[in-house]
């Protein structure tokens, strides 16, 4: 019986979900990469044939979020339509095709004769995945944590509950009835008051995705101790150069900003090198007039084209609206410092033709994504064919970046022997190691 329909308290619930998770992870490791994919297919024809019950469920959401005032952008993100339902099955059919993340030999080193060592990928076991408002990303993530075998505990914005619930029961029915081993293995959450009892198990919970605003993660951050993936900002910034080609940087800048405003990838901050600023900016403000957006400057950008002042709080801003800071700077080492000191190292851009330029940028930039002559959009894990994303992380260790199927693998080292001992290779007659490179 799945332990939300057990007379338990929140705590016991929960616990009782983090051990069903914790079994399935061991259970999914034995799961073939077809059992896997079947799996997923599954799940696709599952979305198609549910449909209308799916977006039924939406549109009470949508229903609710309009009586509580929720925003425009808001809501938008919470929609998930037919034409959102396509894409979540696409994306699937796209993930079934990705290469098998799990046992792949990543390095094999010969110790001695007939003492091998391999470093071999592996699930990371199981993943607990905090997310707001868009419902596909309950799809998204429960796709790519079974193709990486691992089981995902989810809990989604209250805004969408509607939808999550309608979702996860069919994830869930269609991957049971592929296999039962899939049991347990995707799981959902209801509410705030689970979410901290989760954070509690880090005997059973081996990692917490955090996809939301700065509050939530840096909440959670605080508040276990399982290690937490992801990014508690998106403050992402272009570079137009003084030798960036205009009218590229005016269509690379357009789209950064205003193709999907209320993204973490989406960019926040506008730098301009003062020798194009005059010629560059107001192209730029007239585009940006065009398409709603409100833009704050600094006292030069001011000089040039009207528009507010921009204060401090704005180069640490994360607006996810039509909303954009500019700021004039003197030097392409001037708009490092100001990426470096003020983004939160998501993903930074270089518009210019010059060569060194772009690769000094690339070098000094310290954010999970550097760009040159492309949008901040591109930030994303399924256009960087990594199968879609759990989220992106500017952490330091494991992943960094979109995190994919590979964000999702770890690795053990796997020895075999015949017989080999360590006492042989103790002494001054001891045998010596070989540590011959194989892979």
């Amino acid at each position: 019986m799945p332990y939300s329909d057990m007379p338990l308290s929140i705590m016991d619930a929960v616990e009782l979900a983090a051990k069903n998770a914790n079994e399935a992870s061991y259970r999914l490791q034995s799961l073939s990469q077809a059992v896997r994919n079947e799996a997923l297919q599954e799940i696709a024809s599952a979305l198609s044939d549910n449909a209308d019950i799916i977006i039924d469920a939406n549109e009470a959401d949508l229903r609710e979020g309009e009586k509580a005032g929720l925003g425009k952008v808001l809501l938008k993100r919470l929609r998930y339509d037919r034409s959102k339902i396509e894409e979540s099955v696409e994306s699937l059919r796209s993930l079934i095709k990705q290469e098998d993340p799990i046992g792949r030999i990543v390095s094999r080193m010969e110790l001695d004769s007939g003492l091998i060592l391999e470093r071999a990928t592996c699930p990371i076991g199981v993943i607990g995945v905090i997310f707001e408002s868009r419902p596909e990303a309950l799809v998204q993530i429960s796709s790519l944590c079974l193709k990486s075998g691992n089981a995902v505990i989810l809990k989604g914005g209250s805004e969408a509950h509607n939808t999550n619930e309608a979702l996860a029961k069919v994830i869930v029915k269609a991957v049971v009835d592929v296999d039962q081993r899939f049991e347990g293995a995707v799981q959902l959450l209801s509410t705030r008051e689970e979410v901290n009892k989760l954070l509690a198990m880090d005997q059973y919970v081996d990692l917490i995705i955090p996809r939301g605003s700065n509050q939530l993660v840096k909440f959670i951050q605080s508040h276990t101790k399982i290690p937490v993936l992801g990014h508690a900002d998106g403050i992402c910034h272009t570079y137009v150069d003084e030798k960036a080609d205009l009218e590229m940087a005016l269509r690379v800048c357009l789209d950064s900003k205003v193709q999907y405003p209320a993204v973490c990838n989406a960019m926040e901050t506008l730098l301009v090198h003062e020798n194009v600023a005059l010629s560059f900016l107001p192209a730029m403000a007239e585009l940006y007039d065009r398409a709603g957006v409100e833009l704050r400057g600094d006292a030069s950008a001011r000089s040039i084209v009207e528009m507010n002042e921009a204060t401090d709080d704005d180069w640490t801003k994360e607006y996810n609206d039509l909303v954009l800071s500019i700021k004039v700077v003197s030097s392409l080492d001037e708009a490092i410092t100001h990426i470096n000191c003020y983004g939160s190292h998501h993903t930074d851009a270089i518009i210019t033709s010059d060569e060194r330029s772009a690769r000094h940028f690339m070098d000094e930039v310290d954010s999970s994504s550097v760009m040159c002559n492309c949008s901040t959009r591109f930030a994303d894990g399924y256009r960087y064919g990594l199968g879609a994303e759990v989220g992106i992380s500017t952490n330091k260790t494991h992943a960094r970046g979109p995190v994919g199927l590979e964000g999702l693998t770890i690795y053990k080292y796997r020895l075999t022997g015949s017989g080999h001992i360590v006492a042989d290779y103790s002494g001054e007659k001891g045998r010596s190691f070989t540590h011959r490179k194989l892979l």
